[in-house]
């Protein structure tokens, strides 16, 4: 736990995610990444520059079987006030709408619920457990399902909603979570999701995983790039090439 907050207040310095008296919402989804992060970000509590409040929310997306019993008791272990939001995205992608491809729009469904239960609880920001994984899964599954040079910031506001994101985890590794004695003892929360486990994103990480064979260092290359993607769109306005 120790080398993942070193990481996570290298972020968040960096990129200054926190100001003094934020009030940060943490996407709780149960799974090892969001719980990781409600429990640093608690610790980062007591040695913070400035003072910031934390709450947790949780999506109650309508799938049966969800027990989230385990989040409750952590978060009132930690003293941080827990809010459960019930939704029907669940049964909206799978028996109403039968999306053929269902991750798009309940991604979609899923940040508009958490961005305005953030806002209806006073929190202008919202953590999300996206680590350093996430952010080269994310650059492949838009080059090669969008034909895009893309990828999330570690920041990002939303000036229509008002709200900002925030990804205290980019930079560490999902095996620093998952090796990680602090995190192995936390609690977590099944996901009953019928997609989980066979979604575009779990292909790319297929992908990801068999390509470090050639080459090991593979993630630390793309992040390289990402973040000199300043150059790389200079070369492709040079070029005449559409980017986007």
């Amino acid at each position: 736990m120790r080398k993942i907050l070193g990481s996570m207040r290298k972020a968040i310095q960096k990129f200054n995610m926190i100001q003094a008296n934020d009030r940060i919402a943490v996407g709780l989804s149960g799974g090892k990444d969001s719980t990781a992060l409600l429990v640093a970000l608690n610790q980062y509590q007591h040695f913070s520059p400035v003072p910031f409040s934390l709450e947790a929310l949780t999506l109650d997306m309508g799938f049966g079987g969800m027990d989230f019993t385990p989040m409750i008791k952590l978060c009132h272990s930690l003293d941080i006030p827990y809010t459960i939001c019930k939704t029907q995205i669940g049964p909206i992608v799978f028996d109403i709408r039968k999306e053929k491809n269902p991750c798009s729009l309940c991604a979609r469904m899923k940040r508009g619920a958490l961005h305005d239960e953030a806002l209806k609880r006073g929190c202008k920001k919202l953590a999300l457990g996206h680590h350093a994984d996430d952010v080269v899964e994310t650059f492949f599954l838009s080059l090669f399902y969008e034909s895009r040079i893309n990828t999330f910031s570690p920041v990002t506001y939303l000036d229509r909603k008002g709200i900002t994101l925030i990804r205290p985890f980019v930079f560490i590794h999902e095996k620093e979570i998952i090796f990680s004695k602090a995190c192995q003892q936390l609690p977590h929360i099944k996901n009953t999701c019928p997609a989980d486990g066979h979604t575009k994103r779990a292909e790319i990480k297929t992908f990801i995983q068999s390509t470090r064979q050639m080459i090991p260092d593979i993630d630390e290359r793309v992040l390289s790039a990402i973040q000199n993607k300043d150059q790389l769109k200079l070369w492709f306005d040079i070029q005449g090439v559409n980017h986007e």
